[in-house]
């Protein structure tokens, strides 16, 4: 069974950005009414949002991607093309590790380790929609038992998404990543797999067990709020995904462990990368450039002012 869903959880940079995807706050999901979210429509000729910081001899892109999409969708033109080709290092949240390296990561971080099963963890009320859920999927009630709440909540946070189209090989950073590889750029990851995975692996299992529960109670959601996220997305529409982002992420712990805290990290990591020359492509998650705790927000207290690029 490990093995079986170790495909999806190599794009896990999706999986820390998903819960932009939903409607409702994650600490009150089977308590209150939908938040209504502005929907957009996928254009013909996306034009994803772009900024960019400069001193006199560096430049650094700043690019939000979605990590999965459907096939065939042409984004990689017109000024984001233009940009990394002006680049010589491609900037993105983690560098893949070998398949195998990967499913060691993940086995050591996602089995439980108290010997007691998933759903025995769960109240009789969750457990009954969760087991609905995995049915639902064409799953087996007892697929992740022996499997932490963080996991299982990654993957059915997937599978939705991948039944309805979604590629996991059709992510911004597969096309940006092949592209810089055929170029023999520069790639650098701001994190490693162990560190992604450990994100939702040290979470208190409370919490962990609230956003398997949230995402339980938005399976039936999960394809049309990316369908909507990747709208807002390939429209620049940078308001909508920060208040979708808001939205999957109320829980503190939550929006300090996905969001606010890596953006601090990063920008530290920009800051620092501006006292070296050089033009550089820096590709992370929409949702870590909207809002009030985005990365240009983190970079601003920093004295560092980004620019939106014009296209």
């Amino acid at each position: 069974m490990m093995r079986r869903w170790f495909s999806p959880l190599i794009c896990l940079p999706l999986v820390i950005g998903l819960a932009a995807c939903q409607t409702t706050p994650a600490q009150s999901a089977s308590a209150t009414a939908p938040v209504e979210m502005e929907i957009a429509t996928i254009p013909d000729d996306p034009d994803p949002a772009l900024w960019v910081l400069k001193d006199e001899d560096t430049t650094i892109y700043l690019f939000g991607t979605v990590h999965i999409l459907k096939p065939g969708m042409q984004w990689f033109d017109e000024a984001i093309k233009d940009a990394f080709d002006e680049s010589g290092e491609l900037v993105i949240e983690m560098i893949e590790p070998e398949p195998a390296t990967m499913m060691q990561i993940v086995s050591e971080l996602a089995i439980d380790k108290t010997g007691v099963p998933l759903r025995d963890k769960l109240s009789p009320e969750d457990r009954a929609a969760y087991e609905a859920a995995l049915t639902s999927l064409n799953l087996p009630v007892n697929a992740f038992d022996p499997l932490d709440p963080w996991f299982a909540s990654v993957s059915l946070s997937l599978v939705p998404l991948m039944q309805n189209g979604y590629d996991t090989n059709s992510g911004v950073e597969d096309d940006l990543t092949a592209t810089a590889k055929a170029k023999n750029m520069k790639i650098i990851g701001l994190e490693t797999a162990e560190q992604q995975l450990g994100f939702f692996d040290n979470l208190p299992e409370d919490v962990q067990i609230r956003f398997l529960n949230f995402n339980v109670n938005s399976i039936g959601d999960m394809a049309d709020g990316m369908e909507n996220m990747v709208a807002h997305w390939a429209n620049a529409n940078i308001s909508a995904l920060a208040e979708l982002m808001n939205a999957g992420l109320e829980e503190q712990v939550l929006y300090d462990t996905l969001l606010s805290n890596r953006n601090a990290a990063w920008a530290e990591w920009v800051d620092e990368r501006m006292d070296q020359p050089g033009t550089v492509f820096m590709a992370v998650g929409a949702g870590h450039l909207a809002g009030d705790s985005s990365l240009q927000e983190k970079l601003k207290e920093r004295g560092l002012k980004t620019k939106r690029v014009k296209y």
